[in-house]
C-alpha cells in the first residue's frame, strides 16, 4: 500500500480508501461481512473508512462504528452530512440548525467523540458559506471534528467556499471528494486544477465507474450485478451514452490485457495516476470483492499505457453527462431562472 499527505492537512492516508456506502441496506452487506471487510482493509494497509448519515438511514455508520471498536485511533475516519435523513424538511441541508444535530446524530451511531473528517456532502444552495462554514469552525473548535471538506461541489463553488473562509477569517475546507474514473473525467478540466491551486487533499468516489470497470461488462454479454438490478438504465445500451461507454470499455479490456493487468487494476491506477488525487474510494459489497480491488494496491501504470487510455477516452471528457452530480440547480428547475 502506498500513503500520500491529505492535502496540507499533514494526515497520511492510504492511496485506496474503504467506503462503507454499502454496508447495511444498499448493498444487503451484513455487520458479520462488514467487520471481515474493514478487517481485511486494515490488515493490508488502508487506514481510511469513509461513510455519511445517509447511507441507510444511519445503519451504515452503526455498522462501521461496531467494525472499528477498539482500534478508533488507527483509523482516519470520515463521514458526510446535507443529503435529506426521513422526510422533515430540516432534516437535511448544511445550515448550523441541522449540521449540529447532524454531527451529534453521527458521532452517536459511530460510537465516537470525534471524526477526523467531516464532509458536505453536496452543495446546499439554500445556505450561504458563512453560515456552513462557520458552523463547522464551530464544532471543529469543539474538538468534534478534526478537519472538514466537499463532496462533488462544482469548481466555482469549491473557490467560491475558499474565499469565504479567508473573508470571514473561518477555517476552510481541506478535502474535495468527487466522482472520478476513465469513464468520467470530467473533473480533470475544472474540479482538479482548483484543487490543486488551492492544496486541498482528493478522494474519488466511483473509480469503477458503478461497475463499468469491474471486469464484468462485456459487448454482447448480460450485465448482471447488484448495481444492475437497482438501476437497469446504468447498463440499458439502448442510452447512447451506454453504448459509449460499452465501447470503450471493449477496447479498455483489450489494452489492459496487453499490460498484463485486471481491468480493476487499470481502473484504480488510472485514477490514482493524477498527481491531484490523494485517494480513490473502494465500494466492496463482499470480501471478494475487496480482494479484487486491494490487487491494485501497487499498481503504477506507465506512461504507454496513460497514453493509451486518453487515446480511448479523451482527457476532461464525461461519457455520460448526464449522470453528473454538481450542475447548478438553475439548469435542473425552471422556476430557477425564470421571473
Amino acid at each position: 500500500m502506498r500513503y500520500r499527505t491529505l492535502g496540507r492537512t499533514g494526515i497520511q492516508v492510504s492511496t485506496l480508501a474503504l467506503g462503507a456506502m454499502n454496508f447495511g441496506p444498499i448493498g444487503h452487506t451484513t455487520q458479520d461481512e462488514a467487520t471481515a471487510i474493514v478487517d481485511a482493509a486494515l490488515e493490508a494497509g488502508i487506514n481510511v473508512v469513509d461513510t455519511a448519515d445517509m447511507y441507510g438511514d444511519g445503519e451504515s455508520e452503526q455498522m462501521v462504528g461496531r467494525a472499528i471498536a477498539g482500534r478508533r485511533d488507527d483509523i482516519v475516519l470520515a463521514t458526510k452530512a446535507t443529503m435529506p435523513i426521513g422526510d422533515e424538511r430540516n432534516h437535511q441541508g448544511s445550515s448550523r440548525r441541522w449540521l449540529v444535530t447532524a454531527l451529534e446524530n453521527s458521532l452517536r451511531r459511530l460510537g465516537v467523540d470525534h471524526v477526523d473528517l467531516y464532509q458536505m456532502h453536496r452543495w446546499d444552495p439554500n445556505t450561504s458559506d458563512e453560515e456552513t462554514l462557520s458552523a463547522l469552525t464551530d464544532l471543529q473548535r469543539a474538538g468534534k471534528i478534526r478537519h472538514f471538506g466537499s463532496s462533488t461541489f462544482p469548481a466555482y463553488r469549491i473557490v467560491q467556499a475558499q474565499w469565504a473562509a479567508r473573508e470571514y477569517n473561518l477555517s476552510r475546507y481541506v478535502t474535495e471528494q468527487p466522482s472520478y474514473s476513465i469513464l468520467q473525467r470530467g473533473i480533470e478540466s475544472q474540479v482538479l486544477p482548483v484543487t490543486e491551486q488551492y492544496g486541498l487533499g482528493v478522494l474519488v468516489w466511483s473509480p469503477l465507474a458503478s461497475g463499468w470497470l469491474s471486469g464484468a461488462v462485456r459487448q454482447g454479454r448480460e450485465v448482471t450485478t447488484h448495481r444492475s438490478a437497482l438501476m437497469p438504465a446504468l447498463f440499458d445500451t439502448a442510452i447512447p451514452a451506454n453504448q459509449a461507454r460499452l465501447d470503450a470499455v471493449g477496447r479498455l479490456a483489450k489494452l489492459a490485457d496487453q499490460a498484463g493487468l485486471t481491468m480493476i487494476q487499470l481502473a484504480l491506477g488510472f485514477v490514482t495516476a493524477h498527481p491531484a488525487v490523494t485517494s480513490a474510494l473502494l465500494g466492496p459489497r463482499t470480501l471478494d470483492h475487496l480482494r479484487s480491488q486491494l490487487a491494485a494496491a501497487d499498481t503504477v501504470l506507465s506512461a504507454d499505457v496513460l497514453d493509451e487510455i486518453d487515446a480511448i477516452v479523451a482527457p476532461g471528457v464525461d461519457l455520460a453527462a448526464h449522470e453528473k452530480f454538481d450542475t447548478p440547480p438553475a439548469l435542473l428547475d425552471p422556476s430557477l431562472r425564470r421571473r
